[in-house]
C-alpha cells in the first residue's frame, strides 16, 4: 500500500497576477484541479502541507508580507490548520522540516500539485529520490511560463510537456488528477515508465 502526502506548492498570487503569470495548463484550470486534489486528500484523509515561497522585502517577486506573495484566495481559504511550510529554495525539501514531518507520519510517497513546472516541481521531484521518496506529480494541478533567454526560447505548453516527459522517465510519476484519485482510492502507486524504456520509445518513435 502507498502511504501518501499531497504538497501543494507555491499556489500563490505572484502565478496569477504577476510577471509570473502561469501560461499552461490555463492557470484557472490548474487551479481548479488543485482544489480538487485537496479535496480527494482531505477525504481520503491524507496529510496535506502547503508550501509558500518567501523573499525578503525589496525582492522584485515574493517580497513577504506583499500581495504577489500571499497564497490565491482559494487556496488560503482551504488551508484551514493544515502544517504550512515556508522555503526560500526551489526544492519543498531545501532548507525547511518538510522531510522529517513526513517521516514522521510514515509517508512514502509525496504527490506535487502547484506551481512551477520548471523550477520548484522539477526540483522537488529529484530530491524526493535522495531523501528515500517516492515522487508523484499531476500534470493538470501544475503549470509553467513561457521562457526566453540567452540559451534559446520555448513556449509554456512544450515546456511543460518535455519536463513531465522527462520526469516520468525518472524521477516521479505523472498523472492526472482523475488517474490520481482512482490511485488514492486503490492505495496504489501511479504507474511510471524507466529511463531504458522510455529511451527505447523515443528511438522508434523518431527514427527515420
Amino acid at each position: 500500500m502507498t502511504t501518501r502526502a499531497l504538497v501543494v506548492v507555491d499556489v500563490q498570487q505572484e502565478y496569477f497576477d504577476g510577471p509570473l503569470e502561469i501560461q499552461y495548463p490555463p492557470r484557472d484550470e490548474a487551479l481548479a484541479q488543485i482544489l480538487r486534489a485537496i479535496t480527494v486528500a482531505r477525504e481520503a484523509g491524507l496529510p496535506v502541507v502547503y508550501v509558500q515561497h518567501t523573499a525578503p522585502a525589496g525582492s522584485p517577486v515574493f517580497a513577504e508580507g506583499s500581495a504577489g506573495w500571499q497564497l490565491h484566495p482559494q487556496i488560503e481559504a482551504s488551508a484551514g490548520d493544515s502544517p504550512r511550510i515556508s522555503k526560500v529554495n526551489g526544492s519543498v525539501y531545501a532548507g525547511t522540516d518538510l522531510a522529517a514531518r513526513l517521516r514522521a507520519e510514515g509517508v512514502d510517497t509525496v504527490t506535487l500539485v502547484g506551481f512551477m513546472t520548471h523550477n520548484c516541481d522539477l526540483a522537488s521531484s529529484v530530491e524526493s529520490e535522495g531523501l528515500g521518496f517516492a515522487a508523484e506529480i499531476l500534470i493538470d494541478a501544475s503549470g509553467t511560463t513561457h521562457l526566453a533567454n540567452g540559451a534559446g526560447h520555448v513556449a509554456a505548453s512544450d515546456l511543460h510537456a518535455t519536463l513531465m516527459t522527462v520526469l516520468n522517465a525518472n524521477f516521479a510519476a505523472v498523472g492526472t488528477v482523475e488517474q490520481w484519485t482512482s490511485a488514492v482510492a486503490s492505495g496504489t502507486a501511479l504507474p511510471k515508465d524507466d529511463l531504458v524504456s522510455s529511451a527505447l520509445a523515443g528511438r522508434q518513435k523518431f527514427s527515420s
